[in-house]
């Protein structure tokens, strides 16, 4: 059951879809380029105005194929998407990275996030007059001072510690650091409890590692406070709890959608995250 909390309530159009079978190009896909996803055709239902970009930011222990059924679904309805690859070492360095993209596109921009990607474009976005909107899928919304990990422990619930296989290693300056992977026996059960295990199977083997560094590294801006924000908030989630998406959500003032969902959710509930990514994209068309 999908339920609206939080801002102007706005409805939730289309039904929960199962999972597109075919995988989507992330490629650069500007309005007006000849693959079909902008010119005329993109103009359709915005009142001359060609649609935004939806750059897409994945989070920790996944990729940019994580996206791959929602880029499907908005690429059909007409968008230019980017799927933005992140680094995975800390807000600060993830957000430049991320702004190499966003300032290669023109036109508007509607920024989504997943997970840790949450933190990302919260930094990413911060005085960019191209992003119109923020879309959280199952992420963090941090404010300044605050970090991945002390918001994942705020509230009861998440299960990644006894998930996780940390990997330390010497850097070239002689320092050690560590990186952070799911046990693959463990994935499909923290991260994607309502995936086909064929295809969770794949996810863990495809998984990207995080610094452990960058979910203690604090926020240091927060794109939200100034741009309206919308967010999907997973109640199955084993990640980032319910209830911490909630509280940074309603303090975010964010459109919510809820969905009885796994972390994955854009994996698994890939109609319901386009719908959400369009309707940022519509209400903020202006």
């Amino acid at each position: 059951m999908v339920s609206i909390k939080g801002g102007r309530r706005r409805p939730v159009t289309g039904a929960v879809s199962a999972l597109t079978a075919g995988l989507a190009l992330c490629a650069f896909a500007l309005p007006g380029s000849a693959d079909g996803a902008g010119g005329a055709a993109a103009a359709d239902g915005f009142g001359g105005r060609a649609r935004p970009t939806i750059v897409l930011e994945h989070g920790a222990f996944a990729d940019g194929s994580s996206w791959n059924a929602v880029i499907a679904e908005l690429r059909a309805d007409g968008y230019p998407v980017v799927a933005a690859a992140n680094p995975l070492r800390g807000p600060a360095s993830d957000a430049a990275a991320l702004r190499t993209v966003l300032d290669h596109i023109k036109g508007p921009i509607v920024l989504a996030g997943h997970s840790y990607g949450g933190n990302v474009i919260s930094e990413a976005a911060t005085d960019d007059p191209d992003v119109k909107a923020l879309v959280y899928v199952a992420a963090f919304l941090p404010a300044p001072g605050e970090s991945a990990l002390e918001l994942t422990t705020e509230y009861p619930g998440s299960t990644l510690p006894d998930a996780l296989d940390p990997v330390t290693y010497q850097q070239s300056d002689g320092s050690s650091a560590t990186d952070l992977y799911i046990r693959q026996d463990k994935y499909r059960h923290q991260f994607a409890a309502d995936v086909p295990a064929g295809q969770a199977a794949l996810m863990a083997a495809e998984q990207r590692p995080i610094a452990k560094a960058a979910l203690e590294e604090k926020a240091t801006s927060a794109a939200w406070q100034t741009k309206p924000s919308w967010a999907v908030v997973t109640t199955r989630d084993l990640n980032i709890p319910a209830a911490a998406q909630r509280s940074m959500a309603e303090r975010a003032h964010a459109h919510t959608t809820e969905v009885a969902a796994s972390h994955s959710v854009a994996v698994s509930r890939p109609r319901l995250v386009a719908d959400v990514i369009e309707q940022a994209a519509r209400a903020t068309a202006r």
